[in-house]
């Protein structure tokens, strides 16, 4: 009788231990700006489900894999391209057998809603009485993924030559957006899922898959940051519930 009441015993104490540790972790995920919307609502759903705290810091791609290459304490990576993905494996950052493609995005040009016409991607010339003077803005191609496809895309429809002096480069996709929908940028290029739930910008086009590379969203986890609650988090990102959040986000699965 005494033996089964201290088995009992040690057992609730080893749940309430772990109950406590799970509750003091943070799981640091470092994610591509375009990832923002969906992730943050993924990450509040699985802290009331499981009583761990997510932490996300959200930039382009570039600047957080440059980050996790100089030693920042990222415990997931998510990048808006294979490019930058490659470049943190490289580094020996990367656990070698985590690598999962976990996204897809189209790519939109976009105005703001006050200007909801829509205009052939083919015609430099409606574009530029579109630009009614003005910028196109999207990410920097030096670096930004976004900045990169689209100017993939437009040197395969053949309009980049005639649009390079007006780009307005962002740092990341969001601002970008942001530059449309302020008015500051009479179009701009963007992922499809930037324009779910943005009132002030309207998508006038969409480009062509094979105008560019496909746009993939690979994730992954660091090495030496791995902790059972950080793999239950990057298994959570894969299942059907997170995915449901992310369709709703505007984005697609490989």
């Amino acid at each position: 009788m005494v033996k089964a009441v201290l088995i009992v015993f040690f057992g609730i104490v080893s749940f309430v231990q772990s109950s406590l540790l799970r509750a003091g972790e943070t799981i640091m995920v470092f994610a591509a700006a375009s990832l923002t919307g969906a992730l943050s609502e993924i990450s509040e759903h699985y802290k009331t489900q499981n009583n761990v705290r997510v932490s996300t810091v959200f930039a382009s791609s570039s600047s957080l894999a440059k980050q996790i290459i100089n030693g920042a304490p990222a415990d997931i990576f998510i990048s808006a391209n294979q490019d930058w993905m490659n470049r943190v494996e490289k580094s020996g950052r990367i656990e070698r057998d985590s690598r999962f493609p976990l996204l897809a995005n189209r790519l939109s040009l976009i105005a703001p809603s006050t200007k909801p016409e829509s205009l052939k991607l083919t015609n430099i010339d409606s574009i530029l009485t579109a630009l009614e003077g003005g910028r196109l803005a999207m990410g920097d191609p030096d670096h930004v993924p976004a900045g990169m496809y689209a100017k993939s895309a437009l040197e395969s429809l053949g309009l980049w030559q005639a649009l390079k002096g007006r780009i307005a480069a962002a740092s990341d996709v969001r601002a970008a957006l942001v530059f449309v929908e302020r008015g500051e940028a009479a179009l701009g290029i963007v992922y499809s899922s930037d324009t779910v739930g943005r009132p002030d910008v309207i998508e006038v086009g969409k480009f062509p898959r094979a105008a560019h590379s496909p746009i993939s969203y690979p994730a992954a986890l660091i090495r030496n940051r791995i902790s059972p609650s950080v793999r239950q988090f990057f298994r959570f990102l894969q299942s059907d519930d997170a995915r449901v959040i992310f369709l709703r986000h505007g984005f697609s699965v490989p």
